[in-house]
């Protein structure tokens, strides 16, 4: 068969459009895309929710996922996990699983809240500027990635396989394994959880009051202190979740500066989506997630799929700088 490729000069080679190639792992290219999407977009509700409340880009949080895949690690294998799957009964795989995402969700959580204490607070005591934020959010980063550099080194954590994926069903000769089902069905349903807990209760009220006018939610008698503690508590919950599935996909990728690139890619799905709309995080996940898998196969080269997803972060600035959904939290409705 012959190759429907266009080719592209720059300085030193040719790029490589292979059409038939992407056709051809359409569906697989998609549904992995799925699952990759649905880590991004638990990882990008930590930005949209932080960001919804103090209209800021809490550039720290991709440390606060790494800190929880550093504790899936450590758990998985204190627990007898390494680099091939255990021969153990499905019932204490998924106890030592929902114990490794406890864990997971704990310190991530308590990451978060030492990032809005030590690097936030301070500067809200004493209303400083946005560009303050931004840079004490840089240099938090910063901070945590060389802490975990001198506490675990440069390289990478030993691979932690949790359990061999399983064919589930076949779609157009494309096998759908429990690995992928897990990943995109339990992201969804914290993504929906979330939504709801947003919507229906008190906590969520005080969050989206807070997001549209904090001073008046501060007259009706809403903590903004709590309300903004709570938010950041929230997206390091669910970053600690991420970790978990991250570490299952990738079970050889946890090193010190291993949430720097994977967090971009979140704050890119959460501008795709709508940034500081919690739905518009899901979406925006997904469809990076499956946009990245395509350039990569359509260029032939893995390096290519966080090019893409930049490239992709820059034509929605410049084409619909407010996302898909573009609603803000404070503008959600129950």
């Amino acid at each position: 068969m012959h190759t429907l490729a266009l080719a592209v000069a720059t300085d030193d080679s040719w790029i490589q459009f292979d059409w038939t190639y992407l056709f051809q792992n359409f569906w697989t290219a998609t549904f992995d895309g799925l699952t990759f999407g649905a880590i991004y977009a638990l990882v990008a509700l930590g930005y949209t929710l932080v960001y919804g409340v103090l209209n800021l880009i809490n550039f720290a949080h991709s440390e606060v996922f790494i800190s929880g895949a550093y504790a899936v690690v450590f758990t998985l294998s204190a627990l007898g996990f390494g680099p091939n799957a255990p021969n153990l009964p499905l019932v204490s795989i998924i106890l030592d699983l929902v114990l490794a995402c406890l864990a997971a969700m704990l310190v991530s959580g308590l990451v978060a809240l030492l990032v809005e204490r030590i690097a936030y607070k301070p500067l809200r005591d004493r209303g400083a500027p946005r560009l303050a934020y931004l840079i004490s959010a840089i240099g938090a980063s910063f901070a945590i990635q060389y802490l975990l550099f001198n506490w675990r080194g440069s390289n990478a954590e030993p691979a932690v396989i949790m359990f061999t994926p399983k064919p589930v069903f076949d779609v157009f000769g494309t096998i759908i394994d429990s690995q992928q089902l897990t990943i995109v069905i339990a992201a969804i349903v914290m993504m929906v959880a979330v939504d709801q807990f947003i919507r229906r209760t008190r906590l969520g009220r005080g969050i989206r009051a807070v997001a549209q006018d904090p001073d008046t939610a501060t007259l009706m008698g809403v903590n903004k202190e709590r309300i903004i503690m709570s938010t950041f508590l929230i997206g390091g919950l669910l970053a600690g979740a991420a970790a978990l599935f991250y570490v299952m996909k990738v079970p050889a990728g946890v090193i010190y500066n291993g949430g720097f690139v994977l967090g971009i890619k979140a704050f890119t799905a959460a501008v795709l989506g709508g940034i500081g709309n919690i739905r518009g995080a899901l979406l925006g996940g997904l469809l990076l997630g499956m946009i990245g898998n395509y350039g990569q196969y359509l260029l032939g080269d893995a390096q290519w799929t966080d090019v893409v997803c930049f490239v992709v972060l820059v034509l929605v600035l410049m084409v619909r700088p407010e996302g898909i959904l573009g609603s803000s939290l404070a503008k959600v409705r129950a």
